[in-house]
């Protein structure tokens, strides 16, 4: 479902303006929504630009866990699009923050796929994510639960080996996006869902933000929700 919403605002996109530029999200959670999003035949993804979420500092691309190696081979490999930038954890972060901010800032982004984590961030903007800052990419910490949710779903051997530091997309321009469509399945994010939706808006909780977003469609699945008042 949320792939076929999302598909119909790229083609909407495309037919009003004659290009689109969206945002794709990694991991676990993104898998059915890409799927989807690739047996949408219609869509001219030639008049397609892609930005994405985050990456780890120091990961070379050939690394299982690299969501470069990830956009790369579920996604940008299969379809012919006009562009896409993917975040070089190699380079000088601060450069590459620098660089991706001069290249996003020419795009108003239509559409971005999101997800929410264990720990309630927002792309890799974990607790207390910055809420204030206006540039479009930052160099973050990663925190320990952020942390043991990548060596949980499996993307290292230990912890050890999981990298403390990323490049991630800012809230701020996060919630620029025309609309947003964010996918959390699974039980494992039931506490951070019910702390993001029926919670203050509050650094504490990244993914709360979007209760501000004026065209944000959340998918959950029995599990995400189990915790949410009513259910």
């Amino acid at each position: 479902m949320a792939g076929e919403i999302g598909a119909s605002m790229i083609r909407n996109t495309i037919a009003s303006k004659g290009e689109a530029s969206i945002i794709l999200a990694t991991g676990t959670s993104q898998f059915e929504t890409l799927n989807q999003l690739l047996k949408e035949k219609d869509i001219d993804w030639s008049l397609v630009t892609v930005f994405h979420l985050d990456e780890y500092i120091g990961l070379p691309i050939t690394h299982p866990a690299s969501f470069r190696k990830y956009l790369k081979e579920r996604f940008f490999d299969l379809v012919e699009l006009k562009a896409y930038h993917l975040i070089n954890g190699e380079n000088d972060p601060e450069k590459e923050c620098e660089r991706l901010a001069g290249l996003i800032e020419k795009h108003a982004i239509e559409v971005a796929f999101v997800g929410i984590g264990e720990n309630g961030h927002l792309a890799f903007n974990d607790p207390p994510a910055d809420f204030g800052t206006k540039k479009p990419y930052l160099v973050v910490d990663l925190d320990e639960a952020c942390r043991k949710q990548q060596l949980g779903e499996g993307w290292f051997p230990n912890l050890e080996a999981v990298p403390e530091k990323a490049i991630s997309m800012s809230v701020h321009q996060i919630m620029k996006s025309r609309f947003i469509i964010c996918s959390v399945p699974d039980q494992r994010k039931a506490q951070a869902v019910k702390d993001c939706l029926e919670g203050e808006v509050d650094p504490m909780h990244p993914a709360s933000i979007l209760q501000n977003h004026p065209d944000c469609r959340l998918f959950l699945d029995q599990e995400s929700s189990s915790l949410l008042s009513g259910t």
